[in-house]
């Protein structure tokens, strides 16, 4: 039986339009994909998101790649929106007695965003790989959240918009679901047997 709902943060609570990232490069001159493809490579992704370097230093160290500090600073603080049907799917989670909670590949300001975003009262717990010293797909990130929720893989769904973040869960037994909107959320979990509103027709 499902007692707790895992959500990723990124991608299926919260949005970033990527043409707002693809403007700041055509406007600092960058050939589109020029910041993901240095931000998110192997190893400067998992140093700041194991918390062994901070954000600052992670877009310190974007800048100084692509050669351009004010691109690297813009994208840093690009606007994201926050999904509201997914922030009351959680609501309605946690109505039926169950716990919700967040894990993220996150930085160590993943705290003063969730704070800014004002969603922590709709989660039950947020967990952080920058905190946890362990991202996904990795085990024992998820095990961390297993301990710290006193559950078994078995009580928990987890959801995520990438296939490759949902290894670690499945080898740990979990139910797992890849998220592709609210809707296909809704049936899943509801297959699960947690018994939420189905997707409105």
């Amino acid at each position: 039986m499902i007692h707790v709902v895992l959500f990723d943060l990124d991608g299926v609570i919260r949005h970033f339009d990527p043409s707002h990232l693809a403007d700041i490069e055509r406007r600092h001159g960058l050939a589109a994909g020029t910041i993901e493809g240095i931000a998110f490579a192997k190893p400067l992704i998992e140093e700041v998101t194991t918390g062994r370097i901070t954000r600052a230093e992670w877009v310190r160290q974007v800048s100084e790649s692509a050669g351009s500090a004010s691109a690297a600073e813009e994208w840093g603080v690009q606007p994201a929106a926050v999904d509201e049907a997914l922030l009351d799917l959680s609501d309605e989670v946690r109505a039926l007695g169950l716990r919700t909670a967040v894990l993220t590949n996150g930085t160590d300001t993943i705290p003063a965003e969730i704070a800014a975003m004002g969603i922590a009262g709709r989660f039950d717990a947020i967990f952080n790989s920058a905190e946890i010293g362990f991202v996904k797909p990795d085990v024992r990130a998820f095990e961390h959240v297993l301990d710290a929720l006193g559950v078994t893989a078995a009580e928990v769904f987890f959801t995520d918009d990438s296939a490759s973040k949902l290894v670690g869960a499945d080898r740990l037994s979990m139910r797992t679901h890849l998220f592709d909107g609210v809707d296909g959320l809704r049936d899943d979990l509801r297959a699960a047997g947690v018994e939420v509103r189905p997707p409105a027709s």
